[in-house]
């Protein structure tokens, strides 16, 4: 074989290499029981979970914990995964905007001891389109 040709394959290994090893890393979704489940076989890939804030009867978010003055870069909460389990979550970054207004909340990271570490939040907030809003907005035939 001509050196150009083993130089192509070479080349063409190393980026199947690259793209399968990136492939392998991507996290997957499961609930704070696997997340917990994977951290104590010793895995500690990053996964995807899905949950809902705690809130009380007036709808307000509970267990929330940031106090920009003394850390900014602290921000902890209570989520409760699709199968109702309560976890305590850290995320070391500010608190996100509009984070009490959210829905639905993806966070991405694992399981550290008693806590999930969050590495990224991802929020579903309510939509800014409300019907009342768009009864008046149409346009009508007359």
């Amino acid at each position: 074989m001509k050196k150009s040709h083993l130089f192509i394959i070479a080349i063409i290994a190393v980026a199947a290499a690259i793209i399968l090893s990136t492939t392998a890393d991507a996290s997957v979704y499961v609930g704070f029981g696997e997340a917990r489940a994977r951290a104590a076989e010793g895995n500690t890939t990053k996964v995807h979970v899905v949950g809902k804030l705690l809130r009380d009867a007036q709808k307000r978010p509970l267990g929330l914990e940031y106090d920009p003055m003394k850390d900014p870069n602290y921000f902890a909460f209570s989520l409760v995964d699709t199968n109702r389990v309560v976890q305590r979550v850290i995320y070391n970054n500010p608190k996100p905007q509009d984070f009490d207004a959210s829905e639905q909340v993806v966070i991405t990271g694992n399981m550290r001891g008693q806590v999930f570490m969050a590495d990224n939040i991802l929020l579903k907030c309510p939509s800014k389109y409300v019907k009342k809003d768009l009864d008046g907005a149409t346009a009508s035939v007359n």
